[in-house]
């Protein structure tokens, strides 16, 4: 297994920050400074900063209602970074991103590898999210967003879209940039007032109250991992 992967598993830190160790030559595979792209094979010792890299930690798979103001990401110099505000005991990471002026379900976990493919854009996840806006949502509106929107100097992938109320409508993507609903509308004239994130691929939302997290369950996991497999073999 590559180094940066066989790191990050363990929870101690990303494969991005693995490889600055890397640089920095703070990793050493039994006594020798490792190199990028350097092998770990069971039994060797991986040691950071000459102390033993600590064993992985029992996987956590976690579903959070993010309220406003909170951002996504780890970097403890961000105010009001997600990990402060959950100050879970373990450390876990934010599946994607969920910006800081809209609220609903994120996925957190200390697996790596759920994370990386999760994180692949070509396999088209599915995210439901319920928009609110300052104006009447019209059937023009809605076939205008389902179609495509030019945004970014590009056109977002067709979605699905459906009225829930007068000014509120939901919303099914399978691309993820940056603030790309937010973005829709407002091309379209229309202003976003609020925006809750639903469900992602299999989880929902449901009754979770706002702030608060819970564990997966086990078939909620089972249902992800079997829906990822399938996403990458469509994509093979």
């Amino acid at each position: 297994m590559r180094i940066n992967k066989y790191v990050s598993e363990t929870g101690f830190c990303s494969r991005r920050a693995t490889d600055r160790l890397i640089r920095e030559q703070r990793i050493t595979i039994n006594g020798e400074i490792c190199v990028a792209g350097a092998e770990v094979e069971p039994g060797d010792l991986v040691q950071i900063d000459g102390q033993n890299l600590p064993p992985k930690e029992a996987s956590v798979y976690l579903a959070l209602h993010k309220p406003r103001g909170i951002v996504c990401t780890h970097a403890e110099d961000v105010k009001d970074n997600i990990a402060d505000y959950m100050n879970y005991p373990v450390r876990i990471f934010p599946i994607g991103r969920l910006d800081k002026d809209s609220e609903g379900l994120i996925l957190l976990t200390n697996d790596g590898s759920i994370v990386n493919r999760m994180m692949r854009a070509e396999h088209g996840h599915e995210k439901e999210y319920v928009v609110t806006v300052n104006k009447e949502v019209t059937e023009e509106f809605l076939q205008q967003m389902a179609e495509g929107v030019e945004i970014l100097d590009t056109v977002t992938l067709p979605c699905r879209t459906y009225l829930i109320s007068p000014d509120r409508f939901g919303i099914v993507l399978t691309q993820g940039m940056n603030r790309q609903i937010r973005r829709m509308c407002k091309a379209l004239g229309y202003r976003v007032t609020r925006l809750r994130r639903e469900r992602i691929m299999n989880i929902e939302l449901s009754d979770l109250p706002l702030g608060q997290w819970r564990n997966l369950t086990d078939q909620e996991l089972q249902d992800l991992l079997q829906l990822l497999t399938e996403k990458t073999e469509l994509v093979r």
